[in-house]
């Protein structure tokens, strides 16, 4: 059997909406032809899809998986499109770069400052996202460059290069609940009053995956979205926060104490989309490195090239190594 894609998505919007009317509205359809639609995808089918109501419709149990699917294929349509596109796009194009909270707060502004300056005719977008959504939209060609969590995309096929460490830590008021205190675990921390991220962030769905089926349970007495602001309510006293110990560059002065779970110990890793790479994207690239570096400066003309780690973990182009950071196998960002 064959599906016409533009039926799936009027199905998809007729279900969500509850009624042929309101679908139609949405995917700008006449009722007579949105219904006419509807009952070919049916017959198509060879089954009712959808139960008929005085107060609008509803899927049947076969209209149920019909929409499930339905919902891959247009998802699927949606990625081999950007993949296709990534290969065609103008030269002018914005390039696209994914990061997750922790780059955007502190990485992201300084490397675009001295990239947007060194190239005043690049445009760059970024986007806030999840190591392992990066991950799916490198491989699909949607971006050009991620920086993502290591443990994440190691073995994504992706090639890779360290970029730096991130670790998390707790942070509390000055002399307070933390003082005199280096380390400690997140059990610890957990019993006493936390303020933390939004629930959808990148930052908190990493803790919370970690912590897995048995995390201790913690009182948030807020949850805010953005890192300056979860740091300020920290150094006021209002409750312990996790953060990565980067955050602290330029914040109010804290209590830090490291924290000893494994998963606290971070890396950053810088990965390239799987598409044609402009010229852009690697002059992006070395400012995101530099930018990374302890002292963060602009690229120079006496740079040497960074190896790119591939899926099989060869560097490509590696010109040697150096230290820094705690990253061994490139020259410094």
């Amino acid at each position: 059997m064959r599906y016409d894609l533009d039926d799936l998505r009027l199905f998809l919007a007729v279900v969500a909406e509850g009624s042929i009317t309101a679908g139609a509205r949405r995917m700008h359809l006449s009722l007579p032809s949105a219904s006419a639609r509807v009952r070919a995808l049916e017959h198509h089918a060879g089954v009712a899809l959808l139960v008929r109501g005085r107060r609008g419709v509803r899927p049947t149990p076969a209209g149920t998986t019909l929409a499930r699917h339905a919902r891959e294929v247009i998802d699927r349509t949606i990625r081999l499109d950007s993949a296709v596109a990534g290969y065609t796009r103008s030269p002018d194009a914005p390039l696209a770069l994914l990061t997750g909270g922790s780059a955007t707060h502190w990485l992201v502004p300084r490397t675009l400052v001295s990239f947007l300056r060194a190239h005043p005719d690049a445009d760059v977008t970024v986007r806030e996202s999840r190591s392992r959504d990066t991950v799916r939209l490198l491989a699909d060609g949607a971006a050009d460059l991620g920086v993502v969590l290591e443990n994440e995309a190691r073995d994504s096929g992706l090639d890779l290069e360290p970029l730096c460490d991130d670790p998390l830590v707790v942070i509390g008021q000055r002399d307070g609940i933390l003082a005199g205190r280096s380390a400690m675990a997140y059990s610890e921390v957990a019993e006493h009053p936390l303020v933390g991220l939004d629930a959808d962030s990148a930052l908190r769905h990493w803790i919370e995956e970690n912590l897995g089926a048995h995390a201790p349970a913690a009182r948030h007495r807020t949850t805010v979205a953005d890192l300056n602001v979860l740091v300020a309510l920290a150094a006021a006293g209002v409750g312990l926060a996790v953060v990565p110990r980067r955050a602290l560059d330029a914040g109010p002065p804290v209590d830090v104490c490291d924290l000893r779970d494994t998963w606290a110990h971070r890396r950053l890793m810088l990965a390239w989309g799987a598409k044609e790479r402009p010229a852009s994207a690697a002059a992006l690239a070395e400012h995101l490195r530099r930018a990374a570096s302890p002292d963060g400066g602009l690229p120079g003309p006496s740079r040497r090239p960074r190896p790119v780690l591939t899926a099989g973990g060869a560097e490509v182009g590696a010109q040697g190594a150096e230290r820094g950071m705690g990253i061994v196998g490139a020259p410094q960002k």
